[in-house]
């Protein structure tokens, strides 16, 4: 093979290895925008599941301390 050809497909796969990585960025920048969209639309950035369990109080522990 001559030298031309070589650097030629050196060249080829130094494209492609750029392409790749742009669009590797591009899908992370989406997934990132995605996951902010989403914690967005949570209050305070907290599943709803969470927030209720943070909310609710044992019955049996407040009534045992008062008798």
């Amino acid at each position: 093979m001559s030298t031309t050809h070589l650097k030629r497909q050196k060249e080829l796969k130094r494209l492609e290895k750029q392409r790749l990585k742009a669009e590797n960025r591009a899908q992370r920048k989406l997934a990132k925008h995605a996951e902010a969209e989403a914690a967005a639309q949570q209050p305070f950035g907290a599943p709803e599941s969470q927030v209720s369990e943070v909310l609710q109080v044992p019955r049996g522990e407040n009534e045992s301390r008062e008798g």
